[in-house]
Formats: structure tokens, sequence, C-alpha cells
């Protein structure tokens, strides 16, 4: 199987206001493009498109495609559920709206510290387990945004778990919050292949600074910033596919001719990527050296350095889901009282309350799924 997935969490619309408008056409047509090049890896979710992802999906590739020509992810949307009974009701609808009869892979979606009290609580793992056993699906996993300790804890106490998607790019691979790197080697030591979402981080990855771009092309002039992000996700080991979401035909072309060949950064290329993400970090880094020593005194236990670890790469979905699961334990950015105990201990001398209140007001105000 070639690595490079086909992500619906983003299809083409025909209106742009209305993520629910998918444009079957446009989609069809790319849908067919990539299995015409000889991809076939679709990853979906019951929430993805308004909800209409999975029916898209059916009319561009299920209606049109012999079963066995392509493999197909979807995923239980648990977070939003209170009852057992729920999840049998989405999984028969799933079923209906895919039209496929079974599915290749079956992922408990957006697991982490909140979520996974929800599916143990719902049972949600032997849920799924039940499904492979009736042969309504082929393999079972679950897709991961938490720290690599819970990880290892879910993976141990769940072995029955085959695949775990991650998020994995150049940018998250050593930041502290994300853990992208810690969290591959824990999938890794526990022998599970690895999905791979947000490879290119939402777009940004697609658009670098001068001298970061400068020095990707001094290696490969013809290879686009895109390209070099998913062969990045693509070349460590036990990476089954890398998931992209490709709205265009510019951006399909991209994107299969960076994974057609199936050949992993060597180590010249590996250094020019990772120096890439790092003078990316210091064009878009609030200036946090991770010290920690702002946290000692702090009254409301506000874990600063991850937040501004967040926070300095932007304002995306994955952002507000990794601040909701810290937060569970610690103090909310909008707890901070502005004491500036902080910043008398901060050898940057940075403005931490102010960070903070950007912190707050671009995350606090999701408060859950349930």
């Amino acid at each position: 199987m070639k690595k490079l997935g086909f992500g619906c969490m983003r299809l083409p619309l025909t209106d742009p206001a209305d993520r629910g408008s998918v444009d079957i056409a446009a989609f069809e047509k790319l849908v067919d493009r990539f299995m015409a090049e000889g991809f076939n890896y679709f990853d979906t979710a019951y929430k993805y498109c308004g909800g209409n992802s999975e029916t898209a999906l059916r009319k561009a590739l299920v209606d049109r495609y012999p079963r066995e020509s392509y493999i197909l992810t979807t995923k239980l949307s648990n977070e939003f559920m209170r009852t057992r009974e729920e999840q049998q009701q989405v999984f028969d609808e799933q079923l209906e709206k895919l039209g496929c009869g079974y599915f290749d892979y079956y992922l408990l979606h957006n697991q982490g510290a909140v979520n996974y009290r929800v599916s143990e609580e719902l049972d949600s793992f032997e849920f799924i387990r039940r499904q492979k056993e009736k042969g309504l699906v082929r393999h079972i996993g679950m897709s991961y945004h938490d720290n690599a300790q819970l990880l290892d804890e879910i993976l141990t106490l769940h072995p029955e778990l085959e695949v775990v998607q991650l998020q994995i790019n150049y940018l998250d691979w050593e930041n502290e919050s994300i853990q992208a790197r810690k969290c591959y080697e824990v999938a890794r030591k526990h022998g599970k292949p690895v999905l791979v979402m947000e490879p290119v981080k939402g777009g940004t990855l697609a658009r670098l600074p001068s001298d970061a771009e400068a020095v990707l092309r001094a290696v490969h002039p013809d290879w686009t910033p895109a390209g070099w992000a998913l062969r990045f996700a693509a070349s460590h080991e036990g990476i089954l596919a890398v998931l992209s979401g490709m709205n265009t035909a510019e951006q399909l072309e991209d994107n299969m001719r960076a994974l057609s060949d199936g050949e992993p950064l060597n180590a010249q290329e590996m250094q020019a990527v990772l120096k890439a993400g790092e003078l990316l970090r210091k064009e878009i880094a609030v200036p946090c050296t991770g010290c920690r020593y702002c946290t000692v005194t702090c009254p409301k236990d506000i874990p600063i350095p991850d937040y501004l670890s967040l926070l300095q790469e932007g304002h995306a979905t994955t952002q507000v889901v990794y601040y909701y699961n810290y937060s569970q334990g610690h103090g909310k950015a909008k707890d901070c009282i502005r004491c500036g105990l902080c910043e008398s201990h901060c050898p940057q001398h940075i403005q931490i309350r102010e960070y903070l209140k950007t912190v707050s007001e671009r995350f606090d105000g999701f408060g859950g799924w349930r």
C-alpha cells in the first residue's frame, strides 16, 4: 500500500461558508485521480464535514469502486455520547451511510485525558472489539491527542488495539506539549503501526518563512514545502499511512508526487527539514526555553511553558484539544490572577501575563464535548 492517505475531514465545498456542502463532482475527480495512481487509503469520521463526510465518501468512492480496491477507516466519536447504546446506534448509522459492508480500520476518535475516561465509562474498547469479532471491522485502534505517558498506559491496558493515529510533523516532533516523537516511540515500543495526521500542521508547513524554505530548496529545488512535510512523516519506521486533506487538484498532485516512490529521507534531507523546523519555531515562537521557573511559585498551578508552547504555533483545532486535556489537571490560563510572580522568575523576561491572556482568549472558550 502506498503511504499517502486521503483525509476526508476537509473536502471541496460548493459553499465555503457551509462545511457540510461537499462538492461531490469535484470530490469524485480527486478520488478518481488518487485511485488511478495506485493510492487507495481513505480516512473519515462520523463528525467530519458537519456529519456529511461519510455520505460523500460513499457517493464518490464506495458506490463507484469494488470493495476490495480501497482501504477505508472511520471512527467512533464517543466524546459526545452519554450511554453505551448510542455507540451501537452510531455504528449502525455509519455502516448505512458508507454502505461498504465493513470497515478496514475502526478507531476510537480523539482519545486523551478527557475522552479516554469517556471510553472507559462507555466500555468503548470492548464495543469496538465486538464489532471486529462480528466481522464488521478488520482492525481496531484509536486516534490520540495527548502525552506519551498516558498513551503508554492505554496501550498497556488495551493490547487489543492494533493501530494508533498520531499527530506527527517536524514542527511538533520535539514540542513538549504535543510530544510527537515521544508518542511515536511509545507506539513503536508496543509494536503498533502508526497512522499520521496533521503532517502539514493544518497548512502551516506548506507556507514557510523565506529562510526556512531556502534551507529546503538548497537540497531539492523542485520539492514543495508540503511535500517535504509529507516525506518527513512517512520516513519513520512503522508508518502505515500519512493522511492529507486535499481539496484541489494541485494539492493532490503535489502530495502524490511526494509519496509516489516511498523512499524515506536520507541523512542530509532529514537534517535539512529539522533545520527548517528550528528556523520556523524561532519565527513564530514565544521565546520560552521551558526552564519552568515560572511554575514554582504560581498560586494557580498553571503549566505556563506548556500553554505557551501551544500558543506559539497558532490557533488550530488540535491545539484546543491539547490545551483542554492539559487543563483538566492544572489551572487554566483564565485562572491567572496577574500576581506577576511568574515574570519575576523568568530568565527570558517574557510578559507571561499578557501571553496567558492570549492563551485564554484562544482556548478557554472550549468547554468540552459532552
